[in-house]
């Protein structure tokens, strides 16, 4: 359920209350019930297995409890919630890979705070990677929404580091486990990837940067040459209007606001975070802890539900096509 001092408890517990109307697969809750508690009324039940929450869905709420998460007040972060969140989270990965249940969902942490504990990984989904045994170069974030997938090659790093961290080896690696992921995760059998430039209009044929000519054209004709449908690169600005998200199934972005902009700007409230290249289904709503709303039952649960969803969907299709 993500820190429970954020709003992940709330639309959680949303989630559930429309489970039906959204026609959500059966799920359950980690960490600590009482994070729910304090910011809903609705009927929760504590189980002590994933199995048994196919037999409470129906009336209430499934959570497993891990540990406690101290004092839990709404919108104010700490270090106990920090723990609690980081144990919820390893439990929860732990169960999935063990196949005690089909996927992972994860609600917004606290960096800040998971710092403080010692967490020392960019996020969420370069810890599951590393307990997955997934190398960090393999393990593609996709963010998703009804027409849109994009996926940022860099991430969490300055902007001015971005140009000296691409790499054809990168790219390469990237676009293939996004091919791969497009056919496992979304059932579709020939992906389309276009790449997005690094420099305005796509680097002018060299007159505004040589990253294009250098690193993302030959690494497009390599996928190409692997059998991928690859194309770029393309100026990130003719990338994202209507006609254009015809022509692909997912946009490599050379940086994080270059991918996250337009997935926020048309699907603030419905944008999926799926991580590639695992051998587990992940899932996450695009937004963060919300601190500053938490505990007043406004937070939207659009991307939560959403989530669940298509983590729901995606576990469908890799067990119809064994993988």
């Amino acid at each position: 359920m993500g820190d429970p001092a954020g709003i992940g408890p709330e639309i959680l517990a949303k989630a559930w209350m429309q489970r039906k109307d959204a026609g959500l697969p059966a799920f359950f809750a980690t960490g600590d019930a009482r994070a729910i508690a304090a910011v809903w009324d609705g009927p929760v039940e504590t189980i002590l297995h994933p199995a048994a929450a196919n037999g409470v869905f129906d009336h209430a709420l499934p959570v497993l409890t891990v540990e406690d998460g101290g004092e839990i007040i709404p919108g104010r972060p700490d270090v106990a919630g920090a723990r609690c969140a980081l144990r919820a989270l390893e439990l929860a990965a732990g169960l999935v890979r063990s196949g005690a249940a089909r996927a992972l969902v994860t609600a917004p942490v606290s960096k800040a705070q998971l710092y403080h504990i010692g967490f020392n990984y960019p996020g969420q989904t370069e810890f599951v990677a590393e307990r997955c045994g997934i190398a960090g170069e393999n393990a593609v974030m996709m963010l998703a929404g009804p027409d849109l997938r994009v996926v940022p090659i860099t991430t969490h790093v300055a902007l001015a580091d971005v140009g000296a961290l691409l790499s054809i080896d990168l790219l390469v690696a990237k676009g293939r486990a996004t091919a791969r992921g497009l056919t496992r995760n979304f059932g579709i059998a020939a992906p389309r990837i276009a790449f997005a430039g690094l420099n305005p209009h796509a680097g002018e044929g060299g007159a505004i940067g040589r990253e294009e000519i250098e690193i993302i054209a030959p690494a497009v004709a390599q996928l190409c040459a692997e059998g991928i449908a690859a194309t770029g690169p393309f100026a990130a600005d003719t990338l994202f209007h209507p006609r254009a998200r015809l022509t692909y199934d997912a946009v490599m972005c050379c940086y994080h606001d270059q991918a996250l902009i337009p997935i926020k700007t048309l699907y603030f409230d419905e944008g999926v975070n799926i991580t590639l290249g695992l051998p587990i289904v992940r899932t996450s709503p695009d937004h963060g802890t919300a601190f500053n709303i938490a505990g007043e039952n406004i937070a939207e649960p659009g991307a939560m539900i959403a989530a669940i969803r298509l983590a729901g969907d995606a576990a469908d299709r890799r067990a119809a096509i064994g993988a």
